[in-house]
C-alpha cells in the first residue's frame, strides 16, 4: 500500500500543492494531511497513518521537512521505520530514501562468504553488521542535514521578508493596510447597492434576510456592509 503524508504549518502555506507533487508521482497514493499544525506537537492525522502503516508499505513525503519537526525527531523516526520494513520516498530528497539504504545493504550481504572456518565467518559477519549500522547511521546523517536545510531555507525566507519590510518602511511605503481603511472587495460595490436599493433599513421592502440572499452575502457580511453604509450616511 502507497500513502502520502502532507503537512503545512501555517495558514499561508498551500498543502494542495503537496497533494498534487505526490499524487503526480504515485496516483494510487491514499493521501493523508494536517491542514495546519502550527507549533502543535500532537499530529493526528499523522498518528493515525503510522498505526496503520504495515511491513512493505511505502510513504511518500513531499520533503523531509514534512515528515517531522526537527533533524533529530527525524532521525529516529527514520531508523524506527526503517527496521519495520517501511519504505520511505522523499521527493525533494530522493538520496536519503530508504530504497537507497537498502539496496546498499544488499549488496553488502551478497559478499558474505561461508568459508567453513567460523572465526573468518565471524569476523566477515561483524564486518557486515558494522557496515550496515554505518549505513543507517549515515541516512540518519543525510535526514539531519535535509531537515536542517529545510528550516534554513524557511528561517532564510523570513528574514528576508522581515528586512524587506524594514527597508520599505524606511523608504516611507506603507506595510499593510492603512488604519481604518476600507479594503476593497469586487463584489463588495454590487451587494452594497443591492442592500441600498431594497433592504428595510433604507427605504427598501426586504427584510435583512431576503435582501442578504439577493445580495448572495453571509450574515456576517452583511450585517457589516449594513453597517458600513450607515455609518457613510452618518447615522
Amino acid at each position: 500500500m502507497i500513502y502520502g503524508y502532507c503537512r503545512v504549518s501555517t495558514h499561508q502555506q498551500n498543502i494542495e500543492r503537496q497533494v498534487r507533487n505526490i499524487l503526480a508521482a504515485y496516483p494510487t497514493a491514499k493521501i493523508y494531511q494536517e491542514a495546519y499544525t502550527g507549533t502543535k506537537i500532537d499530529r493526528p492525522e499523522f498518528g493515525k497513518l503510522l498505526r496503520r502503516v504495515a511491513a512493505g508499505d511505502t510513504i511518500v513525503f513531499d520533503s523531509v521537512s514534512r515528515m517531522s519537526r526537527d533533524a533529530e525527531e527525524g532521525a529516529h523516526l527514520y531508523e524506527e521505520l526503517f527496521f519495520k520494513d517501511i519504505n520511505l520516498i522523499f521527493l525533494k530528497e530522493p538520496h536519503v530514501n530508504t530504497a537507497v539504504y537498502r539496496d546498499a545493504i544488499k549488496a553488502q550481504i551478497t559478499v558474505e562468504l561461508d568459508t567453513g572456518n567460523a572465526a573468518t565467518d565471524e569476523l566477515v559477519k561483524t564486518i557486515l553488521d558494522a557496515l550496515n549500522k554505518y549505513s543507517i547511521a549515515l541516512a540518519q546523517q543525510q535526514i539531519r542535514l535535509a531537515s536542517d536545510q529545510a528550516q534554513k531555507e524557511v528561517d532564510d525566507l523570513h528574514q528576508r521578508v522581515r528586512e524587506g519590510m524594514l527597508t520599505a518602511k524606511l523608504a516611507g511605503k506603507q506595510i499593510g493596510q492603512k488604519e481604518g481603511a476600507v479594503l476593497h472587495i469586487k463584489k463588495k460595490d454590487p451587494a452594497k447597492e443591492i442592500i441600498l436599493k431594497h433592504s428595510k433599513d433604507f427605504g427598501g421592502t426586504l427584510s435583512d434576510k431576503d435582501c442578504m440572499v439577493l445580495a448572495k452575502v453571509s450574515r456576517n457580511t452583511y450585517y457589516r456592509y449594513k453597517k458600513e453604509l450607515k455609518k457613510e450616511q452618518g447615522r
